[in-house]
């Protein structure tokens, strides 16, 4: 029983990432006047939108309380962000792609601390469409330089 605790509060770690991202690609949208780059994006956030929302099922089924908001990582996203909006549109996917750098770390890294169904959840569907919006934010990048 002690790992489900530790189990739902590395996935709330997970939740409150995500729900940064979301956050994070919110705001660069608000800044992206092309048609192509501006679709791009949407995918990513809807991919990250679609993870936030089967984290917080997954952490309700195991008895636990989602959190709600994006607790650090949005604060350092929304600064990270806001010196990207300033520079244009290359430098606010840099910025993406960071924050994708970091989820991927954090997914990596976290799923040692994951026990039963919760790292099975990890490895086989959280940690390969992360690892997929990385590389479409990396194509993304490399096709604007």
């Amino acid at each position: 029983m002690a790992n489900i605790g530790k189990d739902v509060d590395t996935l709330n770690t997970f939740l409150r990432g995500e729900i940064s991202a979301v956050e994070t690609y919110r705001q660069a949208l608000g800044h992206v006047s092309d048609d192509r780059l501006r679709g791009a994006l949407e995918d990513c956030q809807h991919d990250h939108e679609h993870r936030v929302e089967e984290l917080k099922d997954r952490i309700r089924k195991m008895g636990g309380e989602p959190s709600e908001g994006s607790g650090v990582w949005g604060g350092f996203a929304k600064l990270v962000q806001g010196g990207a909006d300033l520079l244009g549109e290359k430098a606010a996917i840099q910025a993406l792609e960071e924050g994708e750098d970091h989820g991927l770390n954090d997914y990596q890294g976290g799923l040692d601390q994951v026990h039963g169904e919760a790292r099975r959840f990890v490895r086989m569907e959280l940690l390969p469409a992360q690892k997929r919006t990385h590389e479409r934010l990396s194509r993304l990048k490399r096709t604007l330089h």
